[in-house]
């Protein structure tokens, strides 16, 4: 894992006196591959591909696997069409947790430089082609840039669950179908945004947004983090 040391910085969606204070973690430095989930569901039978129940996971989990212990495409690809409940359990099971959005955001503004390389046109660019690329989920890990803190893929590969996956444009819990305020989503949530040149960072907002706990994407993995140990 990859030491993130922390440090106060401005959210997307935040004022500009603001800002959000992040503790130092640390972050796997790569997101879980498939051989790595096939291993966890081996050891978890519970969370196969035939045995997970439908409370957990919708029915495109795992939906490319061949079977229950089969995957299709490379073994250090990322895995994806895992729901947020099957990468939560992934990553407790490991001794970790899945990184706030906030610890991923912090992390993620990194490019190979320097902490912070939002208003820096090539990597705002550089995430904005991704997006525009298809089936990037099929490449292997670990081919995209190291950032600032020695961590890769946190963009060109996969998009990624985080514990609080949608807090910002949804009021209420996500794994309820309740207390939505439709007025803090998507387009009506930019109102409070402190970048509105930030597309890409609109983009990954917007898709959390959308997602609920038991959906999963071919195009979102996950990888764990983990307190530092004072």
């Amino acid at each position: 894992m990859a030491l993130v040391k922390g440090g106060v910085y401005l959210p997307l969606y935040g004022a500009e006196d603001q800002t959000v204070k992040v503790d130092p973690f640390l972050m796997d430095v790569y997101p879980v591959s498939n051989a790595e989930y096939l291993k966890f569901v081996k050891e978890y039978p519970q969370w196969k591909k035939s045995n997970v129940k439908t409370l957990f996971a919708d029915k495109s989990y795992l939906t490319n696997w061949k079977n229950d212990e089969a995957f299709q495409g490379l073994p250090n690809a990322p895995v994806t069409n895992v729901s947020w409940f099957a990468a939560k359990k992934y990553c407790e099971c490991q001794g970790k947790r899945l990184p706030t959005m906030d610890e991923w955001e912090f992390a993620a503004m990194a490019n190979e430089n320097v902490q912070d390389a939002r208003r820096l046109e090539t990597y705002n660019q550089f995430i904005l082609n991704w997006y525009e690329t298809p089936k990037t989920f099929k490449n292997p890990i670990g081919e995209t840039f190291k950032n600032y803190w020695g961590i890769y893929d946190l963009h060109g590969l996969v998009w990624e669950w985080t514990l609080d996956f949608n807090s910002v444009l949804i009021s209420g819990e996500s794994r309820k179908d309740v207390d939505k305020d439709s007025n803090l989503f998507c387009g009506s949530a930019a109102i409070g945004a402190s970048d509105l040149m930030n597309y890409a960072a609109f983009m990954r907002y917007a898709f959390r947004g959308s997602m609920k706990a038991r959906y999963s994407s071919q195009n979102l993995g996950f990888r764990c983090a983990k307190d530092v140990e004072n």
